[in-house]
């Protein structure tokens, strides 16, 4: 899944963001295009969780892509 994520300005916000979602899944691969502001994440989880885990850490998203 494709997300776009709001607030990520430096490599602490990469951080959270990755912990947020290894939060709900800690063989999770994420990664985090700080440029983009974007995260592809994929794991045991779905979109409406990533996007809840990622609210509470104070980065609204939305997702681009599903799969």
């Amino acid at each position: 899944m494709r997300f776009k994520v709001d607030n990520m300005r430096c490599q602490h916000c990469v951080n959270a963001v990755t912990r947020a979602v290894q939060a709900l899944d800690p063989a999770a691969l994420v990664e985090v295009d700080l440029q983009r502001g974007e995260l592809l994440a994929k794991g045991g989880f779905d979109a409406a969780a990533v996007i809840a885990a990622l609210a509470e850490e104070d980065y609204p998203a939305q997702l681009l892509a599903d799969g």
